[in-house]
C-alpha cells in the first residue's frame, strides 16, 4: 500500500512551487489572447494554390500597414472533396465590426491582389469581435466560473461536510492556476474553447476528487474508533488509485490525438483538457484529501 498521506507534505510543497511558477508566467508573459477575448477580427481563408505565409502577410501589408502584424497560420486540409484546396487563418488587432464597407473593402483587396499573383482565394469565415464585446464576454466568462465554483461548494458541502467542500475547492483552484500556467508558458491561446476547457477540467476534477471523499466517508464509518484519520484517509486513496489511473490513462489517450492532429481550432481545448487530466488525477490522489485531515482531525470518528 502507497503511503500518500505519509508524503503530503512533500506533494503540498510539490503543487505551491507549480502555483509559484505558473503566477510568475501568468504576470510576467500573460496570456495569448484569442479575438473572443482581445477583439479584433479572424478570417479562414482558400486559395487553389500553396502561397507561403510571408506572402499573405505581404498582401495584408500592402492593403494596410497596421495588418504587418497579423497571426497567420497555414491551416490542415480538411476538405476532402477538394485536396488541392489550401486554408490559412488571419487574425487582425483591428476589429472591423459595425463597418460593413471595410469588410468588403479587405475581401475584395485580398481578392484582387491574390488575383494577380495567379491565386484565386475565398473566404471561408469571417469572425469579428469589438473591444466593447470582447469586454463583455470576457465578464461572462469570469462569471460563469464564479459561479460554478459557488455551487460546486455548495453541492460538496450538502453532499459530505463543509470541510470537503473547501478541499475540493482548493484542489479546483489548484488545478485551474497550473493549467493557465501551461497556456502562459506554452502561449496557447485563451479563447471560448479554452473556456470550455476550464469548466470541464473543473467537472472532470471534481468528479474524481468526489470518488476519493466518498471512499473517505464510507470508511470513516466502517473504520470508527479502530484506525486514525491519516490511516483511513490513506486506505481509502489506495482503494479509488486503480479506478482514477484509469479513468485519466483511458481519458488522455483520447485527448493527445486530438491535440496532436485535430487542428488550430480545437487545439486550445484539447490542451486544457490534456494539461487538467494529468493535474486533476495528481490533485485528487495527493491535495485534495491530505488537506482535509487537519479538519476531519477535529470531528469524531
Amino acid at each position: 500500500m502507497f503511503d500518500f498521506v505519509g508524503k503530503r507534505k512533500m506533494f503540498i510543497l510539490l503543487s505551491l512551487l507549480l502555483i509559484i511558477t505558473s503566477l510568475i508566467f501568468v504576470f510576467t508573459k500573460g496570456f495569448n489572447l484569442g479575438v473572443d477575448f482581445a477583439g479584433g477580427t479572424e478570417f479562414v481563408i482558400s486559395s487553389d494554390k500553396e502561397v507561403g505565409v510571408d506572402e499573405v502577410r505581404d498582401i495584408l501589408s500592402s492593403i494596410k500597414s497596421d495588418y504587418a502584424t497579423a497571426k497567420i497560420a497555414k491551416l490542415k486540409n480538411l476538405n476532402v472533396e477538394n485536396t488541392e484546396l489550401y486554408q490559412y487563418l488571419v487574425v487582425l488587432k483591428e476589429s472591423l465590426s459595425g463597418s460593413t464597407s471595410l469588410k468588403e473593402e479587405l475581401i475584395n483587396n485580398m481578392k484582387e491582389k491574390f488575383s494577380e499573383k495567379g491565386v484565386k482565394i475565398e473566404f471561408l469565415e469571417f469572425n469579428d469581435v469589438s473591444g466593447y464585446a470582447a469586454e463583455e464576454i470576457k465578464s461572462f466568462a469570469w462569471y460563469a466560473v464564479i459561479i460554478s465554483l459557488i455551487l460546486l461548494l455548495a453541492y460538496i458541502t450538502l453532499r459530505f461536510k463543509f470541510s470537503f467542500g473547501v478541499g475540493a475547492i482548493l484542489a479546483l483552484a489548484h488545478d485551474i492556476l497550473i493549467t493557465m500556467g501551461f497556456y502562459s508558458m506554452f502561449s496557447i491561446e485563451i479563447n471560448v474553447a479554452a473556456i470550455a476547457a476550464f469548466l470541464t477540467l473543473a467537472g472532470y476534477s471534481l468528479n474524481d476528487t468526489i470518488v476519493v471523499y466518498d471512499k473517505i466517508r464510507e470508511n470513516m464509518k466502517k473504520f470508527r474508533g479502530k484506525k486514525s484519520i491519516e490511516e483511513i484517509v490513506n486506505i481509502s486513496i489506495n482503494e479509488v488509485i486503480v479506478r482514477s489511473l484509469n479513468t485519466s490513462i483511458t481519458t488522455f489517450l483520447v485527448v493527445l490525438p486530438i491535440l496532436i492532429w485535430g487542428g488550430k481550432a480545437i487545439a486550445p481545448f484539447a490542451f486544457g483538457l490534456a494539461v487538467g487530466v494529468v493535474v486533476g488525477t495528481y490533485s485528487s490522489l495527493y491535495i485534495a484529501s491530505p488537506i482535509v485531515i487537519g479538519w476531519l482531525k477535529k470531528t469524531k470518528i
